[in-house]
Order: structure tokens, then sequence, then C-alpha cells
């Protein structure tokens, strides 16, 4: 994920507001099932799908959970580091490269032990299994347009780029780890036209045909929606950014439990698995919490 950003005293002053009403209740990180564990979530469906299942499976193994969500990526971590947070799902390509401030790799195997080690020797926080999802940026098309251009890859479709409109968030073009980016790794291309928009339109643009690529993330509910085909990155520039828990040491040494359960989930989360579970909550409006819970019975995670 490409995160926002956010000064450090006001990531601070943001969490002292938020965990007040946690931290007047209980004590974070106590012992053994029964404990008190305070689980984040960022600010965008996923997140707040899977930090549900974090809370649902903890309850499952006996501890009392506290959710919080809507925590940009600076909170999250200052609330950690503040001992207000004990754990919370975070990506390796954010942790690389937004909290480790080290450059970006698109080997998974190699972007995992970065932020495993790194985060271990500067922060004393442990990654728990990652899942084989990869919500990294993505540019897709429609099966029919990618069927009759035959572009299934980057290269292809910056070999054909002057035929093509790609719609995307602004400040893609002339961010690094985005267009701009891309279009000097796969040997400086140029679009017919590309089309700034917000959000919410970027894929309604792409199926009424005013654009034939769409700038997205890897999981995206719409990519399920619109059965759309997500380009391959085969000179592997993007970063990888698996989702696994972060959770500090201490809460762990005290919880070991949290371990296994969390782990559990790990493999079940795969990138089309993931883009369903968020076109329920995008596409279909459904409940976050409601998703979580019937996926996790569904897989028999936990007790129906």
């Amino acid at each position: 994920m490409i995160p926002q950003g956010l000064s450090r005293p006001v990531a601070l002053a943001l969490i002292l507001a938020l965990f007040a009403p946690i931290l007047a209740s209980c004590g974070v990180g106590g012992s053994g099932s029964g404990a008190t564990i305070n689980v984040g979530a960022k600010d965008f469906a996923e997140e707040y799908i899977v930090g549900n299942m974090y809370k649902l499976l903890l309850e499952d193994a006996g501890f009392k959970v506290n959710l919080k969500t809507d925590l940009p990526t600076p909170a999250a971590q200052a609330a950690m580091e503040a001992k207000e947070l004990d754990l919370y799902p975070e990506y390796t390509g954010t942790g690389l490269t937004t909290v480790l401030k080290l450059p970006a790799q698109s080997d998974p195997a190699a972007t995992y032990k970065a932020v495993a080690d790194g985060y271990k020797q500067k922060y004393n926080f442990v990654w728990l299994d990652p899942a084989p999802m990869n919500n990294t940026q993505a540019f897709a098309m429609t099966q029919e347009k990618s069927n009759s251009l035959g572009i299934k890859t980057l290269s292809d479709m910056a070999g054909k780029a002057g035929q093509l409109v790609m719609v995307g968030p602004a400040e893609c073009a002339e961010r690094e780890d985005c267009l701009k980016g891309l279009i000097g790794a796969y040997g400086n291309f140029k679009l017919k036209e590309y089309k700034a928009t917000d959000a919410g339109v970027r894929y309604q643009a792409l199926t009424s045909n005013q654009a034939d690529v769409v700038v997205a993330f890897g999981t995206d509910g719409e990519i399920a929606q619109y059965k759309l085909v997500v380009l391959q990155d085969d000179k592997k520039f993007f970063p990888h950014y698996a989702l696994a828990p972060v959770v500090r040491q201490e809460v762990l040494d005290k919880n070991p439990k949290i371990k296994d359960t969390l782990n559990k989930l790990a493999p079940k989360l795969t990138n089309e698995v993931m883009q369903g579970l968020n076109n329920q909550v995008t596409g279909d409006k459904k409940e976050p919490a409601a998703v979580a819970k019937q996926f996790l019975q569904d897989q028999g995670l936990i007790k129906k």
C-alpha cells in the first residue's frame, strides 16, 4: 500500500486522543487467556476486515479484545511504540519503506526478512506469519480490452502505451513508486492520456470505456467485482506488500497463544480471497465485522 503521511507530533497527539478511553479502562498486555489485547487497524476496508478477524480469533481463544480502527500508518506505529497498541495488521512493503525507511525490493522473502529483522532490532516488535496476498500497486484492464489488445503484462502495456488512456489518482503520475517510476523501469513509454480522478470513480471510468487501464491495488474488491485482469509486473518493479500481524515482543512473551491463534489465518488470505472479501464491503456494502465473522466460521477458524 501507499500509506498516508502524518507528522510524528500529530500522530502522537492523535493516538493519545484515540486510546484514552481504552487506557482508562484496562491494562495493556496482561498474561494468559483472559488478558486484554489492544488491536489496531488502519483506515480502509481491507484493514477493517482483517482487524476484525484478529479480534474474533483472539476472543475465540479466550482473550478480551479492544479494537481501534481508522489509524493511519504513522499513528499505528506510534501507538505501538507508546505501548498503547499491542498488535495490528501491517504490510511488508509499508514496513520496509515507510517505517524503516529502507529501499524497496520486490522479493517477498527478502522483504519479509528485512522487516522482521529491522522491527526486532529497532522496536522489539515481532512479525508473525505473512499471508500470501500481495496488496501492491497494480494496473488492471477489463478482460475484453486486455484480450483485444493482447496486453497481459506491464511490458505489453508499455509497448502499446501510445494507444492507451489510463485513469488513476493525480499523485500517481509524479510518484516514483507509481507511474513515474514505472515509466523509467519499463522503457520510458508515453501514454496517449493519463486521467487524474478521485478514487471513487476510477473503476467507473474503466468499466464505462472512458479509460483502458486503471491504477489499482492488488486486492481491491473491484478487481473481483468486475473480473478485471491485473497486468503482471514482469520486471518486478513494485515492492511486495504481504499482510501480517505485528506484535510487541513483551505482549507476545506474556501471551504466547497469540502466535498460533493468528498464524492459522495467514495461509487463508490470498489475493483472490481478499478481493472477494473487500468487494463484500466496498461493493455489497456489508459490515466488515460481519464479513470477517462469516469468513472465519466458513473456514472453521472460530466456533459458529
